[in-house]
């Protein structure tokens, strides 16, 4: 899998290497449920989607100080420039870090000097904070304003988090202020739930959809997403992995593929499912997609600026 890639889906929370994960539970004095990788191997399997969510609210708790969220961007990028990456957006949940007594400024400052360090890696990261579908309408009022304020530190959108069965209507006041400070919008449907939850999130006016596969249960939503070229960012490992599909061989990307949306792939929290990039990119491929398609809506759905999307299609696989 040795082309450039662009990986637009992925949450640094569940992101960073076992070894950092427990430097950094040792360093905040947390105890863990495990102590070893291989313990933490175990650990992470997961029956369904509610196992998966324990386990990302225990294993998130290592993560206190602003060097520990500097430090899950840079580990990432590493993984990433090892697997030729060349644009990342990356994703974490503030509100979860804000209601541990953690302050914006560390968490946004520390972040984005993950972002600038790992440029000197090669990699140019972007960051997309999530809102969480449950959380009032103040609360998330409050991650988008804090967002905009680093705008020129690397924070290029806003994400939609949380249980899809939650409404997402209610937000799309907030979603609208992100469109007016100059933030993107880039929600999660179509991943637990069906193809209803796509089309709320439409209703939103994303610049790009997280996740999307269950959008095929519904052949004129994959139209419209279509005549909308509406980028979904896929994640088939963590699909599998949850058991959103039973298998690789049974994902929807083909049929969306078909359909003509444009979509490129993701590792989602690679932590958590044993994947990284250059297997996500392999099971795609053995999907049918090609890897100037996944570039290209990579580029396409990416929210960076012109200057920089630019770049990005001179880098382009043949």
């Amino acid at each position: 899998m040795s082309y450039p890639k662009i990986e637009l889906h992925v949450h640094y929370e569940g992101a960073c290497s076992p070894e950092l994960l427990f430097s950094c539970a040792r360093a905040n004095g947390i105890a863990l449920p495990v102590s070893s990788p291989e313990e933490l191997r175990r650990y992470l399997r997961f029956a369904d989607f509610a196992e998966f969510a324990a386990a990302w609210r225990t294993l998130r708790l290592a993560f206190r100080r602003p060097d520990d969220f500097r430090a899950l961007v840079v580990d990432h990028a590493r993984q990433a420039v090892g697997a030729r990456a060349v644009y990342v957006e990356g994703s974490f949940s503030p509100r979860d870090f804000i209601d541990r007594g953690i302050q914006w400024e560390a968490l946004f400052e520390g972040f984005c000097a993950g972002a600038a360090e790992a440029a000197l890696l090669g990699l140019t990261v972007r960051l997309t904070p999530d809102i969480s579908r449950g959380m009032d309408e103040d609360a998330a009022e409050e991650i988008v304003r804090w967002a905009a304020r680093y705008r020129d530190h690397g924070v290029v959108g806003i994400g939609l988090g949380g249980a899809e069965e939650a409404p997402t209507a209610r937000y799309a006041r907030v979603f609208a202020l992100a469109h007016e400070l100059g933030l993107g919008v880039t929600p999660r449907a179509g991943e637990t739930t069906g193809a209803s939850s796509v089309r709320a999130a439409l209703e939103l006016g994303p610049d790009r959809l997280r996740h999307g596969v269950r959008a095929v249960e519904d052949p004129g939503l994959l139209r419209e997403l279509a005549a909308r070229s509406m980028v979904c960012d896929v994640c088939v490992l963590s699909n599998v992995a949850l058991g959103i599909v039973p298998s690789v061989a049974e994902h929807p990307l083909p049929a969306m593929l078909a359909a003509g949306v444009p979509c490129t792939v993701g590792t989602d929290a690679p932590l958590f499912f044993g994947s990284d990039l250059a297997a996500e990119h392999a099971a795609a491929l053995g999907l049918g997609a090609s890897p100037a398609a996944l570039f290209d809506a990579g580029v396409r759905g990416a929210l960076c600026d012109e200057e920089t999307r630019a770049r990005l299609r001179t880098l382009a696989p043949a």
